[in-house]
C-alpha cells in the first residue's frame, strides 16, 4: 500500500483590494446571529410597537395629523417603525462587538485578513438587516391600525436606510468603547431612548412652542423620523432636502468614525 503523504506546499490564498470571501461570511454571521434568537431580536420589538401604537392611538385616536390630512395614526405608524428601525440596527451592532469583548473572542474577527473597511461595512451591513426587518415587520403589524401605504416609497426607503447606517455606526462605536453591558445600557437610556422620544416619534413638532419647536429641529434624529414619516403621509415638519443632506453627511462621519477606531485597535487589542 501506497503510504507516500504529498508533501507540496500548499499554495497561499490570494485577496484582491477586498477580501469579499470574509466580507460575506462576516456578514452572514452577523444576520444568522440575531436571526437565531429572533424571539428577542425581531418578535419582541414588534410587541413594543403594537403597544405604543394602540395606546396612542387609543388616546388620540381622533383627528389628522397636524399639517396633514392623513389620520392621526399614520403619522404615529411611521414614528413608531422608524423609532424601532434605528433601535435594533443600534442593538445588533452594540452587542456583537460587546459580547465578543466580554466572552473574549473577538479574535474571531481581528486575526482573519480583514481590514477595518471590511469590519465596519459587515457590522453596519448587519445592523441594517436587522433594522429593516424589524421596521418590515412592524409595518405589517399595525397595518390593521393604521394606512402604512407610503406615499414616497423612496424617500422612505433613504431614511431607513440612513438610520439603519448612522445607529449601526453610532452602535459599532459603543460596543468597541463598552467595556461591559452596563456601559451599553448607560449609552441606550441616556443617548438614545431621550434622543428617539424627544425627535417627534409620538408627535408633531409643530404643536411645540418656541423655542422648543426649533431645539426639536437641531435633534439628529428628528430628521429622520421627519423624512420618513413624510414617505408615508407626504408631509414633514421641516425642509426634506435639508433634512436628507444632513443624515447622509451624518451617516458618512460616523461610518468613517467607526472605521478609524476598528483602524486603530482601540480597546480591541489590548
Amino acid at each position: 500500500m501506497d503510504t507516500r503523504v504529498d508533501a507540496s506546499p500548499v499554495a497561499a490564498r490570494r485577496y484582491g483590494a477586498v477580501n469579499w470571501l470574509g466580507l460575506r461570511t462576516l456578514m452572514r454571521r452577523e444576520i444568522q446571529r440575531f436571526l437565531k434568537v429572533g424571539a428577542q431580536t425581531v418578535f419582541a420589538p414588534l410587541v413594543q410597537t403594537l403597544l405604543f401604537m394602540m395606546v396612542f392611538g387609543l388616546v388620540l385616536r381622533d383627528g389628522n395629523w397636524p399639517g396633514s390630512e392623513r389620520a392621526y395614526a399614520d403619522g404615529l405608524a411611521a414614528g413608531l417603525v422608524m423609532m424601532s428601525i434605528l433601535s435594533n440596527a443600534f442593538q445588533n451592532s452594540s452587542s456583537s462587538i460587546i459580547v465578543a469583548k466580554v466572552q473574549g473572542n473577538a479574535v474571531d474577527f481581528l486575526m482573519p485578513p480583514l481590514s477595518a473597511a471590511e469590519l465596519t461595512v459587515a457590522f453596519i451591513v448587519g445592523a441594517a438587516a436587522r433594522g429593516l426587518l424589524v421596521g418590515l415587520a412592524g409595518l405589517i403589524a399595525v397595518a390593521w391600525l393604521a394606512n402604512v401605504v407610503p406615499a414616497h416609497p423612496l424617500v422612505a426607503l433613504y431614511y431607513a436606510g440612513v438610520a439603519c447606517v448612522i445607529f449601526g455606526a453610532i452602535g459599532l462605536m459603543g460596543g468597541i468603547w463598552a467595556d461591559k453591558f452596563d456601559h451599553i445600557a448607560a449609552v441606550t437610556n441616556f443617548v438614545v431612548m431621550p434622543l428617539t422620544f424627544l425627535s417627534g416619534t409620538f408627535y408633531s413638532t409643530e404643536v411645540l412652542p418656541e423655542p422648543l419647536r426649533t431645539i426639536a429641529h437641531y435633534n439628529p434624529v428628528f430628521s429622520l423620523i421627519d423624512g420618513f414619516r413624510y414617505g408615508f403621509i407626504g408631509h414633514a415638519d421641516a425642509d426634506l432636502l435639508t433634512g436628507a443632506i444632513l443624515s447622509g453627511g451624518l451617516a458618512i462621519v460616523l461610518s468613517w468614525a467607526s472605521w478609524a477606531m476598528l483602524k486603530s485597535g482601540y480597546r480591541l487589542r489590548s
